[in-house]
């Protein structure tokens, strides 16, 4: 009888995911049609999305109303639309440096003021109404900084909400007696799922409401309507996903409001290959999270076996922007092999619209345990210092005109200028510009020192690693990596 009943489970899961595969395909493949083209960076503000919601402000499909403000003067906006008796609502931006999903939002808004769909769209409206709070914490965006200007992480607050984002947050949740509630994030890149070498694209958490971490009916429907999510992303991104570990928080929104009676979705951003600005991620919300809304629609996650979400593997932490397996490295007249793991960290200019990358060795011996986006086998390989450039040149323009291919194989990864610009400019090229008097150290591996280096065989130079990126010399025309921007 117990095998019989896993049997049907298994077969209403299948059911259940198989109704919206449909609709999921085309979101996907559609997605062009809907995306907001104004919002494609990361580092947006308030004053960019002012004129998406007054657009749907004059929209009579849509209600918007200005909920609250944030500490130094912003408004806050809650747009709905539906009229169904079933109230779903979407917050995002709680962290000011995580926009990912506020962009998603505004996809989804596309969406839902299109022609297209018709048929899907009068199911969801009909019976939910869906309420999307982009970008709660407006002031921490403005910095692209994670905290609020109290310096209190929102997050953290939901007992006593001391900021009037959290404020805000309670009184439309309460008001609304909200039924699902997807908290939505960026997480860290270098998040993988556990045990794999694969980013952690999107993580799901379903909160737990009190420390015995108990599943009532309100984090049940949580967790299914998460295994959804998770099938139709192994789709786009197999093995990308993770799941959060759900030990009770007492002072977090989501653990109260699933305390408060909305299951809530925590969904958090990671990272994809190649995707600095994380479009595709993007994109995945969009996807996932408008599918997960027609399958609240339509009643069918209530048939998802709630098992299967114990089998999302882990978030992990164990990723690395680039990972150098196994070079040797001279030190003090012995010769040893090292791995070594470095992140290209970004460093926002004044204005935080932009930014430059000033990379740095997070570990380095035995890496065996960590896994890589890039990752270079150098057996048999020796790490070389890099070389200032023997001729000082005059200034910027200057540069220009190397053939760094040259510059970079006999081991030069320094150019000194006479002249910098007055203000900073972006280099696209592949080496450091340094002043006249800077004195480059000696090259000495330890976390926290810029990855600036060679690797030579057989006395010739193959690869080099400038700023934490790695450039392949070997071949006839070397490319430099995407995104390779240093001050």
């Amino acid at each position: 009888m117990k095998k019989l009943l896993l049997s049907i489970l298994s077969l209403c899961t299948f059911s259940a995911i198989g109704q919206s595969d449909n609709i999921t395909t085309q979101l996907y493949d559609t997605y062009e049609n809907y995306k907001e083209s104004t919002i494609g960076k990361r580092r947006i503000k308030r004053n960019d999305i002012q004129p998406l919601i007054d657009k749907f402000s004059g929209n009579n499909k849509f209600e918007v109303n200005t909920v609250g403000k944030s500490i130094g003067g912003k408004d806050l906006s809650l747009i709905s639309i539906g009229s169904g008796d079933t109230n779903v609502f979407l917050w995002s931006q709680m962290h000011g440096n995580e926009p990912t999903a506020t962009q998603a939002i505004f996809d989804i808004l596309n969406f839902f003021d299109s022609a297209d769909f018709k048929n899907e769209k009068e199911a969801i409206l009909a019976n939910l109404t869906v309420h999307f709070l982009p970008m709660l914490n407006p002031d921490g965006a403005e910095l692209y900084q994670r905290r609020n200007l109290l310096g209190i992480d929102i997050n953290r607050d939901a007992l006593r909400l001391q900021s009037p984002e959290s404020q805000t947050l309670k009184r439309v949740r309460d008001s609304l007696d909200v039924d699902f509630g997807f908290n939505l994030h960026d997480q860290s890149t270098y998040y993988n799922a556990e045990r794999t070498e694969k980013p952690a694209t999107i993580s799901y958490l379903a909160p737990a409401y009190n420390y015995e971490k108990d599943i009532n009916e309100t984090r049940g429907n949580a967790m299914k309507i998460i295994v959804f999510m998770n099938d139709i992303l192994q789709k786009y991104a197999p093995g990308q996903v993770g799941r959060y570990n759900d030990d009770f928080e007492p002072r977090a929104f989501g653990d109260n409001i699933q305390k408060w009676g909305t299951s809530t979705i925590l969904i958090e951003s990671g990272g994809f290959p190649e995707d600095v600005e994380k479009q595709e991620i993007r994109k995945l919300n969009y996807t996932s999270i408008l599918s997960a809304i027609y399958t609240i629609a339509q009643k069918s996650y209530e048939a998802i076996d709630i098992d299967e979400y114990e089998k999302i593997p882990e978030n992990d932490r164990k990723l690395f922007d680039l990972k150098i397996v196994g070079a040797n490295y001279e030190l003090m007249g012995n010769t040893y092999k090292i791995d070594i793991g470095m992140n290209q960290i970004e460093v926002d200019y004044p204005d935080h619209n932009s930014f430059w990358y000033s990379s740095r060795i997070l570990d380095q011996g035995d890496l065996s345990t960590y896994y890589g986006y890039e990752t270079l086998d150098a057996s048999g390989y020796t790490i070389k210092q890099a070389k200032v450039y023997p001729k000082t040149l005059n200034n910027f323009n200057d540069v220009q005109g190397l053939n760094f291919t040259d510059v970079l194989k006999q081991g030069y990864g320094y150019l000194r200028l006479s002249s910098f610009p007055a203000k900073n400019i972006n280099s696209p090229y592949p080496v450091h510009l340094i002043g006249e008097k800077y004195t480059v150290p000696e090259l000495n591996l330890m976390p926290g020192i810029n990855p600036t280096f060679f690797l030579e065989k057989e006395g010739v130079i193959e690869y080099a690693v400038i700023n934490g990126f790695l450039v392949d010399l070997k071949t006839p025309e070397i490319t430099v990596p995407n995104g390779m921007i240093f001050r």
